[in-house]
């Protein structure tokens, strides 16, 4: 007890920290869909190349996150997050100049790969810091960057419209900002003795289910996360588009309305994990997936005014399962937490990116509003959560 109150200070320091650095991670990724409106137009994209982008992007986060997690997990890199933000960095200023849809394509490549190594690292580090209450610590560091992500659009409308696309180089002093951050962590991850390969091999030992259990465990988690983020990808992605084409908004007020979704979001992530933390992650897992089907199932016939007040309800339900099922998937397989985040993070950014490609190709064949009539029926897969074994009842003391 007075171990965990004497290191306090140091935790909610390191944890604020990762937190910030999330924040300006992802408000740098969250300018790549951000100015979709400026590329389709300046350079005469389809939605279908708009989906391409996100695919690239995602695509490329996903396939090597899993693997620089399962990596660190046995040989522990401290100074690998500020090296991961150059890629970002690097990523920025070529979307900022690039001549032609190829190159933008090489952007998005590198801006995926800059998250790839930021996630599972930063995400163990905000383990490390929780003092024992992990649902707290992945939602503190999930906020920051659902917040980043909700800044893109923002940011577009008023400064990078008015600017131009080259004024994206201006970010660069966040990614800047986020590489000197990150290096004190690195320092701080190092002194404190959690670069050990020891580590590794000491948590892993721990696991009340069968090898069969965790992976069917596993396997529903994957496809919650699969509803989850291609409907999220069918926002992010087109909800700026739909807003303009469905009811003749300007793009300003658009990608406001893209903002006002993407703020619920950080609202309910913020929740997400205390309440796991409390009632049980299982809980919030079904309460999130399943609860948010019958708004996403009146968006699609809403007017203006309801389509703005139902994606509120909606970032806010299901932006609460992303906290919890990371923290019940790391329950699931101790001692495997850059693994584990790295797996989900890149399915999610995975699932994302084929979501928008093929929504993009089928938005290009139907319409617009089609796509959100076919996506409404996603949240269905939540029910898979009742095959979700009770990890927490049988880990819980008596």
């Amino acid at each position: 007890m007075t171990a965990r109150s004497g290191a306090e200070p140091v935790t909610v320091s390191v944890l604020g920290a990762v937190s910030l650095c999330h924040l300006l991670n992802d408000t740098i990724q969250s300018l790549l869909p951000a100015i979709y409106p400026i590329l389709k137009s300046g350079f005469d994209l389809s939605f279908s190349q708009i989906g391409l982008l996100t695919l690239t992007y995602q695509i490329t986060a996903s396939l090597l996150q899993p693997m620089i997690g399962l990596y660190t997990d046995r040989n522990p890199q401290p100074y690998s997050l500020p090296f991961g933000m150059g890629f970002t960095l690097l990523g920025l200023l070529v979307l900022s100049v690039a001549p032609s849809f190829p190159v933008l394509v090489a952007a998005a490549a590198l801006l995926g790969v800059g998250t790839s190594i930021f996630h599972p690292e930063s995400s163990r580090l905000a383990r490390l810091a929780s003092g024992g209450r992990h649902g707290l610590a992945q939602s503190v560091f999930q906020v920051g960057g659902n917040f980043g992500q909700s800044m893109g659009p923002l940011l577009v409308a008023f400064f990078i419209l008015p600017r131009g696309r080259d004024s994206l180089a201006w970010f660069a002093i966040l990614a800047l900002g986020a590489m000197a951050i990150l290096t004190v962590l690195g320092r701080w991850y190092k002194n404190n003795g959690h670069a050990e390969r020891h580590h590794y091999r000491i948590a892993r030992r721990h696991s009340d289910l069968s090898r069969r259990q965790v992976t069917a465990a596993i396997g529903v988690l994957l496809v919650l996360i699969f509803s989850k983020y291609v409907y999220l990808s069918s926002i992010t992605s087109y909800y700026v588009f739909y807003l303009m084409h469905h009811f003749q908004l300007p793009t300003q007020e658009a990608q406001v309305c893209l903002f006002i979704f993407l703020a619920s979001a950080a609202v309910g992530t913020v929740a997400g994990g205390p309440i796991g933390d409390r009632f049980g992650r299982k809980r919030v897992i079904w309460g999130s997936i399943v609860g948010v089907l019958p708004f996403t199932l009146a968006l699609p016939y809403a007017d203006l005014t309801g389509t703005i007040l139902l994606s509120i309800v909606i970032g806010l339900v299901l932006s609460s399962a992303f906290s919890a099922i990371v923290v019940y998937a790391q329950d699931l397989l101790p001692g495997r937490v850059g693994m584990v985040s790295g797996l989900f993070f890149g399915f999610a950014f995975g699932m994302a990116g084929i979501g928008a490609g093929v929504l993009g190709a089928l938005a290009d064949h139907t319409s617009i509003e089609f796509v959100y009539s076919v996506c409404a029926y996603l949240p269905l897969l939540g029910l898979m959560t009742v095959l979700l074994p009770n990890v927490e009842d049988a880990r819980r003391p008596s």
